[in-house]
């Protein structure tokens, strides 16, 4: 009988962990993430408590007092210790001090490229206790005086390459006795002083800690704007703390000290900024700087700096897929890739094509109080949900109605939460520990972005903006933005995955779903801005065969534009804004314009004859 005791005991010691792993596949990996949770939780509370106030800039002075003559950027052949950092940083605020106009602690605005200046700048406004807004350098004119408008700066830091673009907007910065400084020599333009040759007869010496004795957890860190695929950029508050959160989330995604970091993502934006060089600050790694993606010399780049981990945000991943195959694919130490809008099909094609690299997917936004980890490694989610997670940090997914552009709301008016398996829109409670800050100067788009009566009359949620769902194994799947899904005969369609159908294609590279509005239609019809595959000719029939067979009547794009390439934003997010407002009007439309004709069974020209005949309606569509 103790022997019979005995054996099954060790027999179930035997069947339980393969059980576990049956029943519970995801137990080990979700108990390992807890952990890493908690860590993370545990180092956020233990540096807030730090006194005096620790701050993402007391990072960067540890690390080059620990690690001075270790490499922190690499910008082509050029290459900056931690030390080289906190020096050139010093004299750039030395400079500051000394520049008439400019005070330490007002706010000062960077209009720079990627650049290992851009990055000494904002160390060196650190070290004075300013905020600092992160302008996109593409932005002109209206835009870019708006974008300045926003974060009340007084003094503007400029790159010798941006000066006509500050010239431009030069009345109205005088009008308001803005300082403007162009990292340049010399400068004759009156309005505008050089800072170059100021900087270089500056002192290295370190700046006292008194500069930034105002700075609370509170305060304004930097400015990052959102990418502005509707209206004018919005300027995301990040102050302090939410910076210190975000380092201590990143110091848990597996960098380490002897990692080389490849950043080619824009500087002014979070994805290159916060997880990119303060992330690298957070770790002690190496930077490897770009001036701007470029897939053609992607690979080549981390081959000849060694580099081991890389970013990749929006489409960038397809970018490198598209590029030509070579016998030298394989053949890098990159062992790590994180970011996020990663596609399953290209996660995929890239895993077979470039090796074994680890893909770290996440979600995350600048303003936003939510974000998800896919810790897991599961192809095509963005993160994992589970009970702690969703305790400390409140969230739900509730039904969205597209056609209205709102929530749901039941007969007492509170939303309706989206089952497992339904896509909803992602709103996330807003409370002490997952604050949001809002938008700077912008009171109305604050407000917007908050969501009243969700679950209970006068709670309080953020708004993301964007339709996920969760699958029976509590994986999170990002869907679209709102906005990108439209409405067709009765039925919603999801932007993406046209998207995904129309790039399978023989002959389309590249394809930007929207709805497009048809009168004497209710809902939107789906059209599509696409781009042909290099060397290949727009074959009507052959696509017409190809959405047919993978894509319902409902979803089956009506109109197709040809593009000789995408239009995206600085972050890599296609826009549609634009395209939406011309439609499918061959008088407003330069370039090709097809439309879908099921008698032929093909995709034909639009010409202005079947534009009249639909919007007479003797077209059916």
């Amino acid at each position: 009988m103790e022997i019979y005791f005995i054996s099954t005991i060790l027999a179930g010691a035997l069947i339980l962990p393969l059980a576990l792993k049956t029943c519970f596949p995801y137990l080990w990996t979700d108990l390992r993430h807890v952990g890493v949770f908690l860590r993370i939780l545990f180092k956020y509370v233990a540096i807030r408590r730090r006194r005096p106030p620790f701050f993402a800039l007391d990072r960067f002075l540890e690390r080059s007092a620990a690690l001075p003559d270790k490499p922190f950027i690499v910008f082509g052949d050029e290459a900056y210790t931690y030390a080289d950092a906190d020096r050139a940083s010093n004299r750039i605020a030395n400079a500051l001090r000394s520049q008439r106009g400019y005070e330490a602690g007002v706010s000062a605005a960077l209009f720079m490229g990627n650049e290992p200046g851009f990055l000494f700048t904002w160390l060196a406004l650190a070290k004075l206790g300013s905020p600092v807004a992160l302008l996109n350098y593409n932005i002109r004119s209206k835009s870019l005086l708006h974008c300045f408008n926003c974060c009340k700066a007084k003094v503007l830091i400029a790159a010798a390459e941006l000066k006509e673009a500050v010239e431009d907007v030069l009345p109205s910065l005088m009008e308001q006795g803005v300082t403007v400084l162009l990292w340049a020599q010399r400068c004759d333009t009156p309005g505008i002083e050089s800072f170059s040759d100021k900087v270089e007869a500056a002192s290295d010496t370190a700046l006292p800690p008194s500069l930034r004795s105002r700075v609370t957890l509170r305060s304004p860190a930097v400015y990052i704007y959102t990418s502005g695929t509707t209206g004018l950029p919005k300027a995301a508050l990040v102050d302090q703390n939410r910076l210190l959160s975000a380092l201590a989330v990143v110091s848990t995604y597996g960098v380490t000290s002897k990692d080389v970091v490849y950043v080619n993502l824009p500087l002014y934006h979070t994805a290159g900024f916060v997880v990119g060089f303060l992330g690298c600050i957070e770790t002690g790694s190496t930077i490897v700087l770009k001036r701007k993606f470029s897939a053609s010399q992607f690979w080549d780049d981390c081959r000849k700096y060694n580099v081991t981990v890389v970013q990749y945000i929006g489409e960038v991943m397809r970018y490198l897929c598209c590029t030509p195959k070579k016998d030298n694919d394989k053949d890098h130490k990159v062992r790590l890739a994180i970011g996020n809008g990663l596609r399953a099909e290209v996660w995929k094609e890239f895993l077979n094509r470039f090796g074994n690299i680890q893909i770290l997917e996440f979600y995350a936004s600048t303003e936003g109080n939510v974000g998800f980890l896919n810790y897991a490694g599961k192809m095509g989610a963005v993160g994992r949900v589970h009970f702690i997670h969703k305790k400390l940090f409140p969230y739900i997914l509730v039904k969205y109605d597209t056609e209205r552009d709102e929530p749901i709301r039941d007969a007492s008016g509170l939303c309706v939460e989206a089952l497992k398996g339904e896509t909803g829109l992602l709103v996330s409670k807003i409370t002490d520990i997952a604050p949001f800050v809002g938008y700077a100067e912008n009171e109305e788009q604050t407000e917007r972005k908050k969501l009243r009566n969700v679950l209970k009359k006068g709670d309080l949620y953020f708004n993301t903006g964007d339709l996920m769902r969760i699958d029976k194994d509590n994986f999170i799947y990002f869907q679209d933005r709102v906005g990108d899904t439209f409405r067709w005969k009765g039925e919603n369609v999801a932007t993406t995955e046209v998207s995904d159908i129309l790039s399978m294609s023989d002959c389309l590279q590249e394809a930007n779903v929207y709805g497009v509005q048809v009168p004497g239609h209710e809902g939107r019809v789906g059209m599509a801005a696409a781009t042909l595959k290099r060397d290949a000719q727009f074959d009507g029939s052959k696509l017409h065969d190809h959405v047919v067979s993978y894509l319902p009547s409902y979803a089956r794009p009506r109109f197709i534009r040809l593009q000789s390439a995408v239009e995206v934003t600085g972050t890599f997010k296609q826009m549609k804004v634009k395209l939406v407002e011309q439609g499918f009007d061959p008088e407003q439309i330069q370039e090709p314009l097809y439309i879908l004709d099921d008698r032929v069974s093909s995709y034909v020209p639009l010409t202005a004859e079947i534009y009249s005949s639909i919007l007479s309606g003797h077209v059916k569509l």
